[in-house]
């Protein structure tokens, strides 16, 4: 229902979403990191005894790359996603407060969405609950998009692909990063619980500080604490924070006892997942936390305040992904020090070998791409690593293939795995296989690979209209 009757109960809700603005103060609970991550349930219970505002958590990130959002599967189960919705949920209908999750799925596209949002429907069944569900989607028409770019409305990101209206029509999708504007015109419409698509990590609990009439910077500030529970204390772990918002700062606090946020910990935090340690570009302005303080006011709270908001022309940033092919691995190792010391020279001969095997099956060498991640060398920083003479006693390799189609990844990556085990190199004793295979079958077809083929921000008149809101009364 886009346009459902206003009854009295949803005024109340209203009222109730809005019963921070005489005080001028707004407390929220967020529960982890991501949704399906987990969290102690006696840490929700703990938070939603010291009366909160907005129950929330983070859905997703790009973090884990563009495979989520290129084939529409969710980040995390399933199974994981409800347990923590059905603890939120029946947490927050108890306590008559609204319940709020962006960038739901893990990537915040359409079927991501509707994931997150089947699992409230059947918890909303299940246990008899009723309320006001409303759903904001990111996934953007790629026709509008092309408008968009040909009206020069969109700008490249520092080390992003320049904005190309191929790369959107190649895309099997693309969202756009929704601000606290949505969130807002969701709960003001009544809603109890607010499911959207992709979002900035700390917009959905700006939107709530703001609303209950606090300034941009610290509403702003809460939100990059809250997104990511109680990262911000120490010992870290999966689990709940609560963060008091004022005119003049925040105030976090882990609900675990076990748990506390120092000065330290919580500056550390606040440089996370950002170019700049200090300047944090949001839609519609710039977060600039450079003269912050961070003040212990007991053993387990920090106060931090002095960031400022500088309001800026409104931009979204636009995710899109596209297929690049389709992968096979397998994974093995060696302790060989002959073959360890002349490894480079050995890999070497194991490409040139699978080139010529690939090519008799009518492979070319320029139709997948063959890459050998070296554990124990340099597997986790590449070309970057910055230790280059040391010599471990054993290697560990993960073997990749990525072709136009699978049986062609699969072919070669055979020919890979069998070549890594029989290559000659100076000195060898061991005239068998001279690598350890952990699993049988040793091959595994890992399926579609896709790479962002969008990544760029596009300038909006109205930040609502990217984002469409959809209510429905459970």
């Amino acid at each position: 229902m886009d346009d459902p009757r206003i009854t009295d109960a949803i005024r109340d809700v209203r009222e109730r979403n809005r019963v921070a603005t005489a005080s001028k103060a707004c407390r929220m609970l967020s529960t982890s990191g991501i949704l399906g991550y987990g969290f102690p349930e006696s840490s929700l219970e703990s938070g939603m005894r010291r009366g909160v505002h907005m129950l929330g958590v983070d859905g997703g990130s790009t973090d884990p790359g563009p495979h989520y959002l290129g084939s529409g599967k969710t980040l995390n189960s399933a199974r994981a996603m409800r347990r923590d919705l059905q603890l939120m949920l029946l947490a927050a209908r108890r306590h008559h407060v609204p319940l709020v999750i962006g960038t739901c799925g893990g990537a915040g596209g359409t079927p991501h969405l509707e994931a997150v949002a089947g699992i409230v429907r059947g918890l909303a069944r299940d246990f008899g609950l009723r309320f006001r569900l409303a759903t904001i989607e990111a996934e953007q028409d790629k026709a509008a998009l092309v408008r968009a770019h040909g009206d020069g409305r969109m700008a490249r990101l520092t080390g992003g692909p320049a904005p190309d209206p191929a790369a959107i029509g190649r895309s099997e999708r693309v969202v756009a990063m929704m601000g606290a504007e949505p969130f807002a015109a969701a709960l003001d419409g009544g809603a109890d619980v607010v499911l959207a698509g992709r979002s900035s990590d700390p917009a959905p609990w700006a939107a709530m500080a703001m609303r209950a009439g606090l300034p941009a910077a610290p509403a702003w500030y809460a939100g990059k604490m809250l997104e990511c529970g109680a990262t911000p204390a120490v010992p870290k772990g999966h689990d709940c924070l609560l963060v008091d918002v004022d005119r003049d700062g925040v105030v976090l606090e882990p609900a675990a006892a076990e748990r506390r946020c120092t000065p330290s910990s919580v500056a550390n935090h606040s440089l996370h997942e950002n170019p700049s340690p200090c300047i944090h570009v949001e839609p519609g302005g710039i977060l600039d936390t450079t003269d912050c303080r961070f003040e212990a006011v007991s053993d387990r709270a920090v106060r931090v305040s002095g960031m400022t908001w500088d309001p800026q022309p409104y931009t979204v940033k636009l995710e899109g992904a596209e297929l690049a092919g389709y992968r096979a691995i397998t994974v093995c190792g060696t302790r060989d020090p002959l073959l360890v010391a002349t490894l480079d020279d050995f890999l070497a001969r194991v490409r040139e070998a699978v080139a010529t095997k690939a090519a008799a099956l009518g492979i070319a060498e320029d139709g997948y791409r063959l890459m050998v991640r070296r554990y124990g060398i340099d597997g986790v920083m590449g070309a970057a690593e910055p230790v280059r003479d040391a010599r471990p006693h054993e290697v560990g390799f993960v073997i990749e293939v990525v072709a136009p189609d699978q049986d062609t990844a699969d072919a070669v990556l055979a020919l890979a795995r069998v070549t890594m085990l029989h290559t000659d190199f100076p000195g060898r004793l061991c005239r068998e296989g001279n690598m350890a295979f952990p699993y049988s079958p040793s091959d595994i077809a890992a399926g579609p690979v896709y790479r962002f083929s969008v990544f760029q921000t596009m300038t909006v008149d109205d930040p609502l209209a990217p984002f469409p809101i959809t209510y429905e009364d459970l």
